[in-house]
């Protein structure tokens, strides 16, 4: 019986985070409210007190769900079968345009829509972010490795360095995207990669 129930809170729970994840993706953090969330997700205030302790709980737990899936997301395309890593690398960044664009991310861009707004606005999830991001330039880094190795890439410096200046040039590209609506900064940040990696365009 007690799996039941906690299957049933663990189902709640994610429902409250996916459709917070969509909302917030949309709109930002400060402009949702809880009652908003709450009414989507079809679940009384209480209840969202019983899952998360305040609203900036919350924001770590959605958060934390969001790195999990795109991290687990980010292994399955670094790890395709029948590519060279340079391959893996530029499907990585293909679907990086698709799901950060300006058009409607369905909180698939939570990173970026939430990096610059919630980083001075509550530390735990600027520390949450922090975690987040690191995992991806920890994977990109290693991914970089291999394909220095394998030889369908090279670099100049080391493979952490240029993993995380690749992660800031596309971060920056996703924001400018936003800014000027059309796809030229994602087009510019690719131009940019193949020459850091020496690839041909």
């Amino acid at each position: 019986m007690a799996t039941a129930h906690t299957s049933e809170t663990t189902d709640v729970r994610e429902n409250i985070i996916a459709v917070g994840q969509r909302l917030i993706g949309a709109k930002g953090f400060s402009a949702v409210g809880l009652n908003e969330i709450l009414s989507e997700a079809g679940v009384p205030k209480g209840s969202f007190y019983h899952y998360f302790g305040s609203k900036d709980a919350f924001g770590v737990a959605l958060l934390e769900s969001y790195f999990e899936e795109y991290l687990h997301d980010l292994d399955q395309t670094l790890a395709q079968p029948g590519l060279n890593m340079a391959q893996r690398l530029m499907n990585y960044l293909r679907i990086w345009q698709e799901t950060q664009s300006f058009y409607n991310c369905q909180g698939k861009c939570l990173a970026v829509k939430l990096g610059a707004e919630v980083a001075d606005m509550s530390e735990a999830m600027r520390a949450s972010l922090n975690r987040g991001t690191a995992g991806i330039v920890s994977r990109l880094a290693s991914a970089i490795e291999t394909g220095v190795t394998e030889l369908s890439l090279s670099i100049e410096g080391k493979p952490q360095t240029v993993a995380q200046s690749l992660y800031q040039l596309w971060l920056g590209a996703s924001i400018m995207v936003k800014i000027v609506r059309n796809m030229q900064p994602f087009e510019m940040a690719m131009a940019t990669t193949q020459q850091i990696l020496h690839l041909a365009p």
